[in-house]
């Protein structure tokens, strides 16, 4: 962790690691429509070979691990496709490109632990890769539970999830399930079996309806049974999906990545209901609605996380002395910068309503973020509104409290809230934290 003193908004504000994707190809034509559109559309980084030497160079040299890969099987020093063997063996999820496919060699596929694969001999091809590779590099934020007694039937939905790139957590009755959801609030898929000890399938998927609706979480039931008419009584209970077994491993991967696609979309049509329509940041709702699964999952990696809550100073009287229409561009501006602050990072940032703001700030404990928000304290202090021939300063008082365990989410706003109060009774445009008060008492 950076000394207080070595932070700066670009050290603090640091971006996500762009993905590595690493594209196996030796046609010309294909590796350039690939590395241009994972480049300049999805802002991956990529690294290419157009043979097994060049792979093992650039394994040797790379920066940053890939995260996944496009495979051409037949290459002139690896015509049976060994360079496979070499990405598998490397731990990144393969996506094969290939022109030559049969029955045989879909099984060595799937065998081999391959994410997916696409035929070239087809007009949407390019499209179908990098579909593929964007769906298996987002999976890494999506979380499935699968609900299984039997150990082996269990462990191979497991290691389909895994090589899918999925978030995995398992439960070997409905009650633990059940006890799982409550504890991991951020799962969006539960894959459960009909026969359990305690509750059939059925039943876990009936209560749990009672506490998550199908736009937060999918369900998809799976069994062996020869009951045609269980699939039925599944969807009738509230899953969005049933498959019987012995199933088709691509047909699978397929109703799994059309539920989750689903969920996504809903997701965004609830963002869009979820934005400030003055600043267009997320509103209060959405703070409350994403701010418990996040801090669930920093919890759960045991990661710190603080919550800070910052106002505008004096903003009321700004508003009296200058009209609404400054004050709605003071807003504005103030958004603005807090954007640009928390651009590509983990931070969730949301207008909570007036002239107030929550930063959620994953993995800072309170000394980092109190730090991070002297940052922002301070940028915020260098704006300046023009209004007719003036231009108006603006400060704001922050309050900040670490996450110290799993409590309701309005508990954490009161903590930092309590903390925005010390900062605007001791003189404002300040930071107050327990940091705060534990230098305070040292140095005095």
């Amino acid at each position: 962790m950076s000394k207080p003193s070595e932070l700066s908004a670009g050290s603090v504000a640091s971006a996500r690691k762009r993905a590595h994707v690493l594209v196996i190809e030796d046609s010309r034509t294909f590796s350039s429509l690939l590395c241009h559109r994972f480049e300049h559309e999805h802002g991956y980084l990529v690294t290419h070979c157009a043979s097994t030497k060049a792979l093992r160079d650039a394994a040797g040299r790379a920066d940053q691990p890939f995260d996944a890969a496009v495979v051409d099987l037949n290459l002139p020093d690896s015509p049976d496709g060994q360079i496979l063997d070499e990405v598998v063996a490397m731990g990144v999820p393969a996506v094969v490109f290939t022109a030559d496919f049969n029955r045989h060699m879909r099984e060595r596929l799937v065998e081999r632990g391959v994410a997916d694969y696409v035929i070239k001999n087809n007009e949407r091809a390019v499209d179908m890769v990098v579909s593929a590779v964007a769906r298996i590099l987002d999976n890494r934020h999506v979380r499935v539970l699968v609900v299984d007694d039997v150990a082996s039937a269990r462990k191979m939905l497991v290691d389909l999830l895994n090589v899918q790139q999925f978030q995995v957590f398992e439960a070997t009755t409905g009650s633990e399930a059940l006890d799982m959801l409550v504890r991991h609030p951020g799962i969006d898929m539960v894959i459960t079996d009909y026969n359990m000890p305690d509750m059939d399938g059925y039943e876990l998927t009936r209560r749990i309806r009672r506490e998550h609706g199908s736009d937060r979480l999918r369900i998809i039931g799976i069994s062996s049974s020869a009951d045609r008419l269980l699939s039925a009584s599944f969807l009738k209970a509230g899953a969005n999906d049933f498959v019987y077994r012995p199933f088709v491993v691509e047909e699978l991967q397929c109703r799994i990545g059309h539920n989750i696609e689903t969920l996504s979309q809903i997701r965004q049509l609830r963002l869009a209901a979820f934005s400030d329509y003055l600043t267009g940041l997320r509103n209060r709702r959405h703070f409350f609605d994403e701010g418990p699964a996040r801090i669930a999952t920093c919890l759960e990696r045991d990661e710190a996380c603080s919550m800070a809550m910052l106002d505008i100073d004096h903003f009321k009287q700004l508003n009296d002395s200058y009209g609404h229409e400054v004050g709605d561009r003071v807003l504005k501006a103030v958004a603005a910068r807090l954007s640009d602050l928390v651009d590509n990072t983990d931070h969730l940032l949301a207008r909570l309503g007036g002239e107030e703001f929550g930063i959620l700030l994953s993995g800072m404990d309170s000394e980092a973020a109190s730090a991070f928000c002297e940052i922002v304290r301070s940028s915020v202090a260098e704006l300046r509104v023009a209004h007719a021939d003036i231009d108006i300063s603006v400060t704001a008082s922050i309050g900040v409290a670490e996450v110290a365990g799993l409590e309701n989410f309005s508990n954490y706003l009161n903590a930092a809230d309590q903390f925005l109060y010390l900062a605007k009774r001791y003189g404002r445009n300040r930071v107050y934290s327990d940091n705060t008060l534990l230098k305070m008492a040292i140095g005095g």
